[in-house]
């Protein structure tokens, strides 16, 4: 058994101050006995509206931002997962990158982002170049195996598929949900629908108002809601166990039964 925490709040222009956030909220989920912590997709900079300033904003994984997270990884010897916006050569456009800090303050996995927000009146391939289809990286935490994904993606089950035909046991979600009509039922059925249907763990941290819609959450393999946040800057903490993927998968053995592989597209 496992404890891991999401991580809500709403990230702004100021990255220092975000920094400290994140520093308060990864402490306390240390002291609440997480093993790791998720936060949310452009953790280390959000714009109200997609513009240059997520450009100018931008560092490499080299830059002060991870490298003050591997520092407060190793401090804290717990794994973190965050999002930002990652420069890219030439400076026209940036990654939607999510990175994976383990307690040695080593990088144990990248994401950037596949399916960019162009819709609901959002258009992010302005700015953002999307990542590459690649095999999925995943990493070990105390027995289980871990792989990551990016809001938006969550609309496409694929993505989810292939990161548990790596061999992931728990999905982390970081997301910036914006909030809109139905858009948090949305969020709260996809997030429940992926965990039931590949019968894995799903983390999913979102920024909280005004930029997201909240209501972070850690969802069973059989969907049930183990702890979840509404609209305040918080932390949950859940347990995640082997017996109860075992059991799950062993009632529902819908990975085996499935007729069907998932190939990407051109």
């Amino acid at each position: 058994m496992v404890s891991i925490a999401v991580a809500q709040f709403a990230p702004g222009l100021d990255k220092l101050q975000n920094e400290k956030t994140i520093v308060e909220l990864v402490r306390e989920a240390a002291q609440l006995g997480a093993r790791l912590v998720v936060l949310p997709e452009y953790a280390m900079f959000t714009a109200p509206s997609m513009d240059r300033s997520f450009l100018e904003t931008a560092e490499t994984l080299s830059g002060p931002f991870v490298t003050n997270l591997a520092t407060l990884a190793r401090e804290l010897d717990i794994f973190v997962v965050a999002g930002l916006n990652e420069e890219l050569e030439g400076g026209e456009q940036i990654s939607n990158t999510l990175v994976a800090l383990g307690p040695q303050g080593d990088v144990v996995a990248v994401y950037r982002k596949l399916h960019l927000y162009d819709a609901f009146g959002y258009k992010e391939s302005d700015l953002v170049r999307p990542g590459a289809v690649e095999e999925p990286e995943t990493f070990e935490v105390d027995g289980f195996s871990f792989g990551m994904q990016t809001c938006y993606d969550l609309r496409f089950p694929e993505v989810t598929r292939r990161i548990v035909d790596a061999g992931a046991h728990v999905l982390l979600l970081p997301a910036e949900w914006v909030p809109g009509p139905l858009k948090e039922d949305h969020w709260t059925t996809l997030l429940r629908a992926r965990a039931i249907e590949n019968t894995i763990y799903v983390a999913a941290a979102d920024q909280c108002a005004p930029t997201g819609a909240g209501n972070s959450m850690i969802v069973d393999p059989m969907g049930v809601v183990l702890a979840s946040l509404g609209e305040q800057t918080a932390v949950a903490v859940a347990d995640i166990s082997e017996e109860r993927l075992r059991e799950v998968r062993l009632k529902n053995p819908a990975l085996e039964l499935r007729r069907f592989k998932v190939a990407a597209s051109d």
